[in-house]
């Protein structure tokens, strides 16, 4: 049980744990009728225990895999009470993520080799993109990291003054034009100014439209290509924020957006309002794509970097 020793300050731990509250109270909720009246873990358990996955928003394929893991443990010890059940479930899926080869960081970092490093952020409208972009600037920020924001997404005003703010608050500058601007255009001058300023870290919004995958995937294309001339191998992280709260929703905006553009990372948001945390899950085990960020509240702070280990371990905690 090593496996579940903290290390995320208690701070970092104790919003990780309120913003997963409905989670995983719905959870040991519907686990509890799952179990209600059973000593020992049987075909009958197991099925309640692939229904209750699936309604947690876990998705069939991931849950699969771990009703699996829990039939083989059933089989080898020959007895498992219902009351280990929640200790079961935890090493399982912390078992079944571990196999991932990401979400084991804690801090937000850049690679030192990369600058400036480009982050082009991608994900429809609605899903807090921007106030990603803008919590994401300040714990850049406050790691002493220059940083500086690009408006790219023209299509809207709004998403155009949402940055705006962001940037006021966080005190980074903004390379913007006027709405119907050529988003490639505004990437190319957010690019050559964050060179000249000797900028460490790009993060560049673009428009949150998939009703049309063609004309974004040339869109986003044009972006990168335009970039390019400016600094190689940009984007260096393309960033595909999905909203937790939409549940299996955010399972097909994320396959949508990864056929539509090379999808690199992963922030699932608005997490803390959710009964669907088991999304995250879910995403991880199925996309070959890093979770690198959840958003587990709406304080400034409460983007946090994903880390399997105690996100399990949040979402488990009795």
């Amino acid at each position: 049980m090593s496996l579940f020793k903290n290390i995320f300050s208690s701070k970092k731990k104790e919003t990780l744990d309120k913003g997963l509250e409905k989670s995983k109270t719905s959870f040991f909720s519907k686990l509890g009728k799952a179990v209600a009246g059973k000593s020992k873990v049987d075909d009958d358990v197991l099925d309640n225990l692939e229904e209750v996955l699936v309604s947690s928003d876990v998705g069939v394929d991931t849950t699969l895999k771990i009703i699996d893991r829990i039939e083989a443990r059933v089989a080898k010890d020959k007895y498992m009470s219902t009351d280990e059940l929640n200790g079961i479930l935890r090493e399982e899926i912390a078992g079944l993520l571990s196999e991932t080869n990401t979400g084991n960081e804690t801090e937000f970092v850049v690679p030192v080799d990369k600058k400036p490093y480009v982050i082009m952020v991608v994900g429809v409208n609605g899903v807090g993109k921007t106030t990603t972009i803008g919590k994401l600037a300040n714990q850049f920020k406050n790691q002493g990291l220059k940083v500086v924001l690009g408006a790219a997404d023209t299509f809207r005003a709004a998403a155009i003054d949402q940055l705006q703010v962001w940037a006021d608050r966080v005190d980074v500058p903004i390379v913007k034009q006027k709405m119907g601007s050529d988003p490639a255009s505004v990437a190319f001058d957010t690019l050559s100014s964050a060179v000249t300023q000797n900028a460490d870290v790009v993060i560049i919004d673009t428009a949150g439209r998939l009703h049309n995958k063609i004309n974004l995937m040339n869109e986003l294309t044009k972006v990168k290509r335009v970039m390019q001339k400016v600094v190689e191998d940009t984007p260096h992280d393309v960033l595909l924020v999905l909203d937790g709260s939409t549940g299996q929703n955010a399972f097909e905006q994320a396959k949508q957006f990864t056929k539509a553009t090379e999808v690199t990372s992963l922030a699932v948001t608005k997490l803390d309002g959710t009964a669907k945390g088991g999304v995250v899950i879910g995403i991880s085990d199925q996309f070959q794509i890093p979770v690198k960020y959840i958003g587990v509240g709406e304080g400034i702070e409460d983007l946090q970097v994903f880390n399997k280990v105690e996100f399990v371990d949040s979402f488990f905690k009795i």
